[in-house]
């Protein structure tokens, strides 16, 4: 068992128990997101985030007026110029910690019909398109790596 506070090999902050972070903090509310895994022939796109340059999916907080699947899917479009058919039908949940709040984040696929040369926060983040496996090396989170491979070994 590794020391509190240490990171992960993929770069997580947190406890590390078992080769699994884990973080042993109550959180008064759970904050809802969804999220997509964008495909395109087999292959995902992965983005950074903002400011760890983790390797994330695209995601964000679910806005009023829209499902889950419809946020999730302009949150594609935003942060990474993704445009295509998301399906209403959940890959799985995942949840994690940032700035002292809990997150659950809702995640669906999204099959890509285009994407942008020139998006939104193009200049904020990096963009990947990869194989499931190099995804799941790349992920920090292991749940949603989990997502990954459960989704590309069920659908493909």
């Amino acid at each position: 068992m590794a020391a509190l506070g240490a990171l992960c090999s993929r770069g997580c902050a947190g406890t590390i128990l078992f080769n699994t972070c884990v973080m042993a903090v109550r959180y008064k509310r759970v904050f809802k997101q969804s999220g997509v895994i964008p495909v395109l022939d087999n292959r995902l796109v992965l983005i950074t985030s903002r400011k760890s340059e983790r390797w994330i999916i695209p995601k964000g907080y679910v806005e009023k007026g829209l499902t889950p699947a419809e946020s999730a899917a302009k949150e594609a479009y935003e942060e990474a110029g993704l445009i295509g058919v998301v399906h209403h039908k959940e890959a799985g949940q995942y949840r994690y910690s940032k700035f002292g709040k809990l997150f659950s984040v809702q995640v669906y696929p999204l099959f890509i019909e285009t994407m942008l040369d020139e998006w939104d926060e193009m200049h904020d983040r990096r963009r990947k398109l990869v194989t499931p496996s190099e995804a799941i090396e790349m992920v920090c989170h292991e749940d949603l790596r989990r997502i990954i491979a459960d989704f590309f070994l069920n659908n493909f």
